[in-house]
């Protein structure tokens, strides 16, 4: 008699956890509270520097160049030039806050309002390209990424949208230009009253805190012209912006990354309005959309939450976004400072006005998810669609059309 000898099935295996976030200055031997303590004192130094950053750049854009901004920008008149700007450098640097900071101090030196408010709006498009780059990371299996190419499409239909219905009303009524222009002018202005003083005052002790630094910055150019001296400080003061912003968020993710996933997980599943409020505040605390949605893109691949979940999370986000060009508007004083709260105001109306109008309306609220939808049908077929895509929407269309204007 013969007996078949089969072996038991081995256990399903549990994915294993993401490592948990490390703080660089763990490299110190810090650990324990002692830690906790110096990643924030690292978070207050590194505002500080983006603060000081911002006043660099404005310092160096004015000088480069000589009080002329406006014509030098002459070929960004057109709206959808400044726009393609603010696409591809978000897209090329990976960051709406960067952009948004910096643009935030070629305002206050001198950018036009009209040039700088297309640019801002473009960057909201260019910072969709993180997620994308995200979903990239489960393109193995054909229905995960298909769930989590619409996750991250979500974002980059709802802020196309946003752009095709916000930039017309901005150029027949200035909408975006009078608002901000009016609540700068209570926030920063001579006749805002009890808002002014607080904002002026608080704005005065940031400035006068940065402006030694500032002016250390500025005085190691003096030799150089003009010119020369404005170009070296806008270029020491984007790469102070990158480097605060970067480290920012590596220390935000160690000390709230725990935290985030947790409002997340209790908030985005129980009503439109939690996963707004839940994705705003999470990309406060961590200072990055990119986060936050590198933190719900996975989520949404694996069936965790669905389409119409994610999407209220992502416009929370968008506004969320908007707080780090407020800081930097802190990096001036006198009548500057009610432009460079202007321009960061722009940004974070643009985002609240588009929200209300979109998901207010019933009509317009589930385009992009249908948008979406169809893109990641697509994509999940053939990843030629999201190549082309990528390359077409952040890359392609946005260079040639900025090319041909200098060019003719």
């Amino acid at each position: 008699m013969s007996s078949t000898l089969s072996t038991p099935a081995a256990p399903p295996r549990r994915p294993t956890a993401a490592p948990a976030p490390q703080s660089p200055l763990a490299k110190l031997g810090l650990k324990g509270r002692a830690l906790t303590w110096a990643n924030w004192i690292a978070v207050a130094i590194l505002v500080y520097l983006l603060i000081t950053a911002v006043s660099v750049i404005g310092a160096g854009f004015k000088s480069a160049t000589g009080g002329e901004a406006e014509r030098l920008f002459a070929f960004a008149e057109n709206p959808l030039i400044a726009l393609m700007i603010g696409v591809i450098t978000t897209a090329l640097i990976q960051s709406s806050s960067t952009v948004t900071s910096i643009v935030v101090g070629m305002v206050a030196g001198g950018l036009p309002m009209t040039t700088a408010i297309p640019m801002l709006m473009g960057a909201n498009i260019g910072t969709t390209l993180t997620s994308t780059l995200v979903s990239l990371g489960m393109a193995r299996d054909k229905e995960t990424f298909k769930r989590a190419f619409a996750a991250a499409s979500v974002h980059d239909m709802f802020n196309l949208l946003a752009v095709v219905i916000m930039l017309p009303l901005e150029l027949t009524t200035h909408v975006l230009e009078r608002l901000s222009g009016f609540f700068a002018g209570q926030l920063a202005g001579t006749d805002g009253g009890v808002f002014a003083a607080v904002f002026g005052g608080l704005g005065n002790v940031v400035t006068s805190t940065t402006k030694p630094l500032s002016e250390l910055i500025q005085a190691s150019v003096s030799g150089l012209t003009p010119v020369w001296g404005g170009l070296v400080l806008i270029m020491v003061g984007v790469v102070l912006i990158l480097a605060s912003i970067n480290y920012i968020g590596v220390l935000l993710k160690v000390l709230m990354v725990g935290k985030a996933k947790e409002v997340m997980c209790n908030s985005v599943g129980r009503s439109p309005a939690s996963g707004m409020v839940a994705g705003l505040l999470l990309t406060v605390l961590v200072q990055s959309s990119s986060t936050t949605t590198s933190l719900i893109v996975p989520l949404a691949g694996a069936g965790t939450f669905n389409l119409k979940q994610v999407y209220p999370f992502t416009l929370g986000a968008n506004v969320g976004t908007t707080v780090t060009a407020l800081i930097a508007a802190f990096a001036f004083s006198g009548p500057t400072a009610a432009l460079a709260l202007q321009a960061a105001l722009v940004h974070c109306l643009y985002n609240v006005i588009a929200l209300i109008i979109i998901y207010g309306l019933p009509f317009l609220r589930p385009l992009p998810i249908k948008g979406a939808e169809l893109l990641a049908h697509f994509g999940s077929k053939s990843k030629f669609y999201v190549a082309a895509w990528v390359l077409g929407v952040f890359l392609v269309l946005p260079g040639s059309l900025i090319a041909l204007t200098v060019l003719l």
